[in-house]
Parts: structure tokens; C-alpha cells; sequence
């Protein structure tokens, strides 16, 4: 038998990341693609390739993590989709984390805060922050939410922004913050995603897996629009219609 493999998806933007590892401390693969609209043809094959550069296979897992929003709902509905299956097939763990603490993570050192942006359409952007301590544990300063102009004061001091999202809104949550700059270029990373997992408050463990759902931000772009057009909660949207 083959080590135990850990697997880890992250399918929030429109960089799908894919990344497994043999344990902590082990150097791990991680490949991706761009584009929001390669994840579900895309995704299947990514695993097969990370897992055969281990010499692994599916059933040599033990582990699956995966970012669970907020972000596109196409994309991490094939992300958790597909990380559901595997972990409930196999009898498996599954942990998740937010897609912005797995883009905070990235780019943080020892001690520092991170504001994590993404875009959310509409002139918003999804943010969350988190302080990153020097023992190796995470700690949530600000809930992954979708803001606007109007939301900046709920923001806390941070050390670092890093993502995308409405350039206006970037300019003035950079102004508002005292930093200086922002660090667009910071995509999630499955690999990070598994160094996550070894921090203290870094992941959770999905006890339901069959029911659980991701944190999308908020509804799909197509419920939206039906919602505005029919002035109520689309049918079983889990909108309470009041």
C-alpha cells in the first residue's frame, strides 16, 4: 500500500488548484487552470495528475480538504461536489476553510494580520481577515462577507490586503486602512490549503458531509436576477419568503 494521501481543492475563483501530499512538512504537488469555465471538465483529471505524480491512487486517501467560499457558486459547487464524493466513498475526513483565508494565508508572515478580497460582482467584494500568529495558529478577525463602499468602517487594522475585487473599492478600503499596497495576484492555493490544515484554527471538520453546504456569499447571479424580476425568493432557496 501506497502512503496516505491528502488531497485538497480549492474551486472559489476563477484559478481551480489542486494539491496532494504524502503528510505535514512533505513538499506535496499542486497543479491548476485558469478560467471560471474549465472547472467542472477540468477537475477530475487535475486529481488523476496530482495523484499519479505521488504514485498514488484514490483509495490511498485519507484525507480531503476543500475551500468552501465565498465565490462562485459554479465553482464550488463542483469543487464540494466532487470533495463530498470522494470523502464519502472512501470513509474519509473532509476539513474545509475559506477560500479567502486560503488566499490570506498565502501571503502572510508570522504575526501578521491579512485582509483577503475577492470580487463579488456588482461592485462589491467578498473580504475576510484573519491574524496570523507566531505559534502557528489562525485567528478570525473579520467573518468572509460580501462588502461594499458603505461596509469599510467594519473592517479591522490589517498588515496586508491581498486579492481583487472593484478597483474604487480597493482604493478606498487601501486609503481607509493605512496600506499602502494590495497584492492582486495572491490566488488560493490547494497547497496552502493543506498547510492550513496543520495550523490550529486553520480548518474545520465537516461532520455531515452528505448535508453539509459551502458559504456561497450569497445567491447565484441567475437566482438573483429571477428574484429582482418576480419581487420574492426563488422556491426552495432557503430564502425564508417572510
Amino acid at each position: 500500500m501506497n502512503a496516505p494521501i491528502r488531497l485538497a481543492i480549492d474551486s472559489a475563483t476563477d484559478r481551480l488548484s489542486v494539491a496532494a501530499d504524502t503528510g505535514p512538512a512533505t513538499a506535496g504537488v499542486e497543479l491548476g487552470v485558469s478560467g471560471a469555465r474549465q472547472h467542472a471538465a477540468s477537475l477530475l483529471p487535475l486529481i488523476e495528475q496530482v495523484l499519479g505524480r505521488l504514485g498514488a491512487r484514490i483509495d490511498d486517501l485519507a484525507l480531503v480538504a476543500v475551500s468552501d467560499g465565498p465565490g462562485s457558486f459554479t465553482g464550488l459547487r463542483v469543487g464540494i461536489s466532487v470533495a463530498k464524493a470522494l470523502a464519502l466513498s472512501a470513509r474519509i475526513p473532509l476539513v474545509s476553510a475559506p477560500s479567502l483565508l486560503v488566499r490570506a494565508a498565502g501571503a502572510a508572515g508570522p504575526g501578521e494580520r491579512v485582509l483577503a478580497l475577492s470580487s463579488a460582482l456588482r461592485g462589491e467584494a467578498f473580504a475576510g481577515a484573519w491574524q496570523f500568529d507566531h505559534d502557528g495558529g489562525v485567528v478570525e478577525l473579520f467573518s468572509p462577507r460580501a462588502i461594499g463602499l458603505k461596509q469599510l468602517s467594519a473592517i479591522p487594522p490589517v498588515d496586508r490586503i491581498v486579492g481583487d475585487g472593484p478597483a474604487e473599492l480597493i482604493a478606498d478600503l487601501s486609503a481607509h486602512l493605512g496600506v499602502g499596497s494590495v497584492v492582486a495576484e495572491a490566488w488560493p492555493s490547494a497547497l496552502g490549503l493543506l498547510r492550513l490544515a496543520e495550523m490550529a484554527g486553520g480548518t474545520r471538520r465537516i461532520t455531515e458531509p452528505a448535508t453539509w453546504e459551502p458559504s456561497y456569499g450569497r445567491p447565484a447571479e441567475a437566482q438573483a436576477k429571477w428574484e429582482r424580476e418576480h419581487g420574492r425568493p426563488l422556491p426552495d432557496s432557503g430564502v425564508d419568503p417572510g
